[in-house]
């Protein structure tokens, strides 16, 4: 089965590397990446690595790497058609039936007619008739011998043969038919006055190749006479019900839309005149173009290696906003966010930011998107939502602050849980026993979206009553040892033990620390305790704190103590901070024991095997530091 290029790519586009490895491989985040053991040779310290943006998988110790594909095939032994089936069924793209179908991507161009030059006759010079005996003084047909011959002018009609039919690439075709529109804007006034309207400079114009559809009904069929076959396969040339051909986009300016690869795939129209509706036209679906797969700017963000993204509405507010500098911004093609728009932000950062209005309608698009992103947030994904003043959209609210002030607002838009709060708490009386009643309920509706794999679901639900004032936690009583009252520096140990009793299930950042941890350490009977009780923790988070303290009550003063000088309790209002905290102080105790190690190895190879651990987890808290 021959399998096309663009069919694989969809396929490995809509596969999530981490997913499908975590089914495998126990992985845990180290900054940007995910790191565990690698499962194609033995070893005890975590070497091999999945990087999420770049969809491919690395190990340092054996070399082993690729993308989703290859993974499945070495680890399962299988070919590659086997593989393909089964990503196929899973991402819900179908693969071609025969060879027949690799063709979808080409059509039948018309043939060509060439207009031959008319044939001339020879001329055939004439024979003196022979010499006979009779003489004739006069030759009759003198005149006439150095003339051309008088009838071979109806002999040049003009012939006209066929050249043979060729086969178009679609990709090709949407390239040519993107560059006619981009030789069209300059010979609009009204499209180019709109542009500069909109405040767009020309280096901007041609960063986005943006253009003009003229108004003529048929200017592509004019344009490209032998391609109208591959014109109706993308949409762009319609049949009405009495058989005439029109061109889908007609005085409009132009956005072309491209796939990840770069490559033109459609195109979005916007009309200049207001009154005609709809106001925007976007290329309907067909081989290329996938609407509910593609966002516009992906492409553009990731060639200038934009870090943060941001999901706004509309074509003008991506455009405007690259201009004034902000390199991450996005949109959907005219439909609604979906999860699939949400995964490939998510691929190129743990960290995403969706706009919408401020007023009712933008309101219920936040709701929605919400409860389409919730089963997508594993532990270290972050959403936050950037909510517009009234009466502004990006494009219009960056000319009026100027990117510095712009992105002081984009850095203060609210985390997700913060935003929920605000969102299920804004029509109801929280102070009463009936209001909270009724945000907790909606809070386990939603609650219940989250994958139930992580830490997320326990933190909000414990952040929500904390905020509603119920639910109370508990509080350690001070002891009055005088030995206990003077002046302790708090040390990394204690904010860890800190966090574990505040937040038992982030014991999954603090696991491998018990290879590290000597043994006399409170840590290290921290998290032994908590190792042996982790799987038994009851779901809700107040109840699995009460449970973690009771196992620990053996040393119930000390940890007393450390609760009163850490005050964990603010640090960690938010459970995207606690997570936050969780890991960096796991990565920084890790590098701590470890160098405490290499000042006095048991042996050489210890020693290098501790200095290649060490080198492993400086470069995650170096990717976490510029994550």
């Amino acid at each position: 089965m021959a399998i096309p290029q663009h069919t694989i790519d969809q396929i490995l586009d809509r596969t999530d590397i981490v997913d499908l490895i975590g089914q495998r491989v126990k992985l845990k985040k180290t900054g940007r990446t995910y790191s565990g053991c690698c499962p194609f040779h033995q070893e005890k310290s975590p070497s091999f690595h999945v990087y999420r943006d770049k969809q491919y998988y690395h190990c340092f110790g054996c070399q082993a790497n690729g993308n989703a594909i290859r993974f499945l095939m070495d680890i399962d032994n299988r070919n590659f058609v086997d593989v393909m089936k089964d990503l196929s069924s899973q991402t819900g793209i179908e693969l071609p039936k025969d060879n027949q179908d690799s063709k979808r991507l080409s059509y039948k161009r018309e043939a060509k007619t060439v207009t031959e030059p008319p044939k001339t006759t020879p001329i055939i010079p004439v024979q003196s008739p022979p010499t006979t005996e009779l003489q004739i003084d006069h030759d009759p047909f003198e005149e006439f011998r150095n003339v051309d011959d008088p009838f071979a002018q109806f002999e040049a009609f003009q012939t006209f043969n066929e050249a043979p039919a060729q086969e178009g690439n679609l990709y090709d075709l949407l390239e040519n038919v993107a560059q006619f529109y981009e030789r069209q804007l300059p010979q609009s006034q009204s499209a180019q006055q709109y542009f500069r309207h909109r405040g767009l400079g020309l280096e901007t114009i041609q960063f986005w190749r943006l253009g003009y559809a003229p108004e003529d009904w048929q200017h592509l069929e004019k344009a490209f006479p032998q391609d109208v076959q591959g014109l109706k396969l993308l949409g762009l040339i319609r049949t009405s019900d009495k058989g005439r051909d029109f061109d889908l986009l007609r005085d409009r300016v132009i956005f072309p839309i491209r796939d990840a690869k770069g490559r033109v795939v459609g195109f979005g129209g916007r009309a200049l005149n207001d009154e005609i509706k709809p106001k925007y036209i976007n290329s309907p679906d067909s081989e290329v173009f996938h609407k509910n797969q593609l966002l516009y700017g992906l492409y553009e963000g990731r060639k200038q290696k934009a870090q943060d993204w941001l999901m706004v509405e509309g074509y003008m507010d991506v455009i405007a906003l690259q201009q004034n500098g902000i390199c991450g911004a996005v949109a959907t093609l005219g439909t609604a966010s979906n999860t699939e728009h949400l995964n490939i932000l998510f691929k190129q950062n743990n960290r995403i930011t969706i706009a919408f209005d401020g007023d009712a309608a933008g309101q219920k698009a936040a709701r929605r998107t919400l409860e389409i992103a919730l089963p997508l947030l594993n532990d270290g994904r972050e959403l936050k939502f950037f909510v517009l003043p009234n009466d502004h959209d990006p494009d219009s609210l960056i000319r009026r602050e100027g990117l510095e002030n712009f992105q002081r607002l984009l850095q203060q838009a609210p985390l997700l849980s913060d935003f929920v709060f605000a969102h299920l708490t804004q029509n109801q009386d929280i102070s009463s026993p009936e209001g909270k009643s009724l945000v907790m309920a909606e809070l386990r509706q939603l609650t219940e979206l989250l994958p139930k794999t992580g830490s997320f679901r326990y933190l909000l639900n414990q952040s929500f009553k904390e905020k509603l004032g119920f639910g109370k936690r508990w509080t350690p009583q001070l002891s009055n040892d005088a030995s206990l009252s003077f002046n302790i520096r708090t040390k990394d140990e204690d904010f860890a033990i800190a966090i574990l009793m505040h937040h038992p299930f982030l014991y999954i950042h603090f696991e491998t620390l018990r290879a590290f941890v000597p043994s006399h350490e409170l840590l290290s009977h921290i998290l032994n305790i908590l190792n042996r009780i982790f799987d038994n923790l009851p779901d809700d988070q107040e109840l699995a704190t009460y449970y973690v303290l009771g196992a620990c009550s053996t040393f119930s003063l000390e940890i007393a103590d450390i609760m009163r000088r850490t005050n964990i309790e603010v640090l960690t209002h938010a459970p995207e901070m606690a997570d936050k905290l969780a890991t960096e102080y796991a990565l920084g105790l890790q590098e701590k024991y470890l160098r405490q190690k290499l000042k006095d190895p048991n042996s050489l190879l210890e020693s290098r095997n501790l200095r290649q651990q060490l080198n492993e987890l400086t470069k995650k808290i170096g990717l976490r530091l510029l994550s």
